[in-house]
């Protein structure tokens, strides 16, 4: 089992960056893929990024492809979400999701909540106009 914890969100104006951070506990953090997540106010909470085991595999969804990235460091058990270029539509609480895989891809429903076994609490994203 793992527990995923999330850091790094605020407050930052249009075109800025901010990092997200997500630590895991658990010894087998090395294969579970990883995802990100966000749920504006009266939305759905959505897809946003997901990575294999090595990092070899990275999908995106449409909307932040191009200004987002995902990385993971296996050793300090941390899956990381770099935003650049923000803008107010990215505006959301941020989760990270994780589940345990024999294998180093990513299931092809990687867009689905239902895939991933385990959930962190969340960090706020605003970003001002």
């Amino acid at each position: 089992q793992v527990q995923l914890v999330e850091s790094g969100g605020g407050l930052v104006q249009a075109g800025g960056s901010l990092r997200l951070s997500c630590a895991a506990s658990g010894r087998t953090f090395s294969r579970y893929a990883m995802g990100w997540f966000r749920q504006a106010p009266g939305k759905e909470r959505a897809f946003v990024a997901a990575i294999s085991w090595s990092g070899g595999s990275k999908y995106y969804a449409d909307s932040v492809k191009g200004r987002f990235t995902i990385s993971r460091d296996n050793a300090k058990k941390t899956v990381y979400l770099q935003m650049n270029s923000l803008k107010p539509e990215d505006t959301a609480a941020y989760y990270c999701a994780g589940y345990y895989s024999d294998y180093d891809v990513v299931r092809p429903q990687y867009k689905s909540e239902a895939t991933y076994d385990y959930w962190g609490q969340g960090t706020q994203v605003t970003v001002s106009s």
